[in-house]
């Protein structure tokens, strides 16, 4: 678990563990009640993230960047984008809530233009991409690329202004923060997480 805490700064890692290199968090292990999302130690602002991400059924859980910890706020999602990890076989879920919400989306702000996950219980990969310098961000979601967006400026705001994240003040507006994985009550795994940081 080294290079990670909780948000907020607890040690208590609180159903998160690690087993034969896969990072894993299970609502089993908890605790206490409070919410466990895991952020980076660093911070990063250009970057390359590539993970492999295992869900269980109806499963829900969200990597984020750009997350600004601080005693204002409860989550990183308060501040951070998130790319979304679903069960995209929890057809409840993608019926009420739409493409822009399933696995592979810019949650809440743009949906992935392909269907590429594969069902809970296997790997799947993504590879994110954010660059202030060229002001461009993308993911490679099990080689397919599904999202491209820019990171900041005019048309990154506008995206924003568009979403249900209009008004949140600090919302997508940090060049550079902590990277998260989101407990969000079930069970999700992680391995060959790797982080370059882009000059």
């Amino acid at each position: 678990m080294d290079g990670w805490h909780i948000y907020g700064g607890s040690t208590d890692f609180n159903g998160w563990t690690t087993q034969q290199g896969i990072l894993l968090y299970n609502p089993s292990l908890r605790t206490n009640p409070q919410s466990a999302n895991l952020v980076t130690d660093e911070t990063y602002e250009s970057f390359e993230l590539s993970l492999e991400w295992m869900i269980a059924e109806n499963g829900n859980s969200g990597l984020f960047w750009s997350v600004f910890e601080s005693a204002d706020y409860e989550h990183p999602y308060q501040t951070g984008p998130e790319i979304q990890i679903l069960d995209d076989n929890w057809s409840e879920y993608i019926e009420e809530r739409g493409d822009i919400n399933r696995a592979g989306s810019l949650y809440g702000i743009m949906p992935p233009s392909e269907i590429v996950s594969k069902p809970s219980g296997e790997w799947n990969k993504y590879i994110l991409q954010i660059d202030h310098t060229k002001n461009e961000g993308w993911l490679l979601f099990n080689e397919v690329k599904v999202l491209e967006f820019p990171v900041h400026g005019p048309k990154w705001e506008a995206m924003i202004n568009n979403s249900s994240f209009a008004g949140w003040p600090d919302f997508g507006l940090n060049k550079k923060g902590h990277i998260s994985l989101q407990d969000y009550g079930g069970k999700v795994a992680f391995r060959e997480i790797k982080i370059r940081e882009l000059k």
